[in-house]
């Protein structure tokens, strides 16, 4: 169980940083008018040039779009607002809970009918482009290491590469195959999540939310047994870092960095995260880097990696379905600055109970979606009527949760419009 604790903890660290990355990074691009018109003028080609072929979706090849296997650039209004509407519980998601909510983008595409290779790309694009829009990293220039990223970014791309070929050998071969093995990742991690969720949920009515959250932060900023042990090993080159943080700064071997490099950069090509909820916990509770420098360095390597991946190994083989990735990125900047506003006026046990209401829907979505896939590949008896029925009632379910909370965060909203403007007294749900 402590094993169960420690992991736990560690996957919601991340899932914290990077829902407080992309934040920072949505309000730097609604703040500046040039990035809005920059965001303008990428929505508008892609837009029209999904019209033009809408109707005609044998005018393009196979690999460049169609209605096909790759379909990326098919287009009707319908799913162009439809990815507007997942991209903006997204961003409520991080915004409100304070944790990605990127966790559930792959899984709505793949309940709406796009194939599990088709959604990680898409993600990872999504991304990328959210990252470079929205670059911050002349802020944060003082805590970002450069040899410390150099080295992590020499095994992020190597495992972006390998996570990629994999994704693509194996859509090659079986599309249905690709799609259970994404569906698989997914019901492992977000099973684990909503888990664990649910357990910090039901302690922290018991508890008392800041005293958690200063542990947190305490915990972030001590060295951790196996980060003493392992920059205790003296493997040269040895890479070194936190001079401003530790007298003498601190060191680790470059193998460390590399493989820690290689598990964010093949996990974010595989399910089309970003990496990014990685990062944070094996820089600081692995690696023993400070939290300011890991910080810094992460958004240092999102950009990279998802960049890297999303292009390098989707863009390039025609992965990516750019009408949904931009509307998905519009969404998301919206949902981000309400869900933000909402911490306001909601308490940190509701938030608790949220995050494990939306890793629980995501959960049961891909754990209903996954036996019609096996069935489909002659792995378990189960009949097509059966499987097809499951896979419905997980994206009823999905939708509806997800559905659900929108109209909940919304409410929320503006009913306390008066009290997030500071003129008047609120309640707490």
């Amino acid at each position: 169980m402590n094993y169960f604790k420690a992991l736990g903890q560690f996957m919601m660290a991340g899932a914290r940083a990077h829902a407080n990355w992309e934040i920072e990074v949505s309000n730097r691009i609604l703040g500046d008018r040039k990035r809005m018109i920059i965001l303008g003028l990428l929505l508008v080609p892609i837009i029209l040039g999904g019209i033009a072929f809408a109707d005609a979706p044998g005018a393009l090849p196979g690999m460049l779009g169609g209605k096909s296997a790759y379909a990326p650039a098919f287009y009707t209004p319908l799913i162009f607002f439809a990815s507007i509407g997942v991209g903006l519980v997204a961003g409520l998601i991080t915004g409100c809970i304070g944790a990605g909510g990127g966790f559930i983008i792959a899984p709505a595409l793949m309940s709406a009918g796009v194939k599990g290779i088709l959604a990680v790309g898409t993600d990872l694009f999504h991304i990328f482009a959210k990252a470079i829009m929205g670059s911050v990293i002349h802020r944060k220039l003082g805590n970002v290491s450069v040899a410390l990223a150099v080295v992590f970014l020499v095994g992020s791309l190597a495992g972006a590469t390998a996570g990629g070929y994999i994704n693509r050998t194996i859509y090659e071969f079986n599309p249905i195959m690709s799609d259970a093995f994404i569906t698989t990742i997914y019901v492992l991690m977000l099973g684990f999540l909503c888990s664990y969720a649910l357990m910090d949920f039901f302690k922290s009515k018991k508890a008392a939310a800041a005293r958690v959250a200063s542990g947190e932060a305490a915990r972030a900023n001590v060295l951790t047994g196996l980060a003493q042990s392992l920059q205790n090993v003296k493997v040269p080159p040895m890479i070194k870092f936190d001079q401003g943080v530790v007298p003498g700064g601190r060191q680790i071997s470059f193998i460390f960095l590399v493989l820690s490099g290689f598990v964010v950069g093949f996990a974010a090509a595989i399910m089309g995260v970003g990496g990014g909820f990685l990062t944070f916990p094996i820089f600081v509770y692995v690696l023993g880097v400070s939290s300011a420098t890991t910080v810094g360095t992460d958004i240092f390597q999102i950009i990279f990696t998802a960049g890297y991946a999303g292009l390098g190994q989707y863009a390039a083989y025609g992965f990516i379905f750019y009408t949904l990735a931009m509307g998905m990125l519009l969404g998301s900047l919206i949902g981000i600055q309400i869900g933000s506003l909402i911490t306001k006026v909601v308490s940190g046990v509701t938030i608790c109970g949220l995050y494990a209401v939306a890793t629980s829907a995501g959960f049961i979505n891909r754990l209903f979606a996954l036996p019609s896939k096996l069935a489909s590949m002659d792995m378990i008896p189960m009949s097509t009527a059966t499987g097809k029925l499951l896979e419905t009632v997980g994206t009823y379910i999905f939708f509806g949760v997800l559905a659900a909370f929108a109209i909940w965060v919304f409410y929320i909203f503006f009913t306390n419009i008066r009290t997030l403007k500071g003129e008047g007294g609120g309640h707490h749900a």
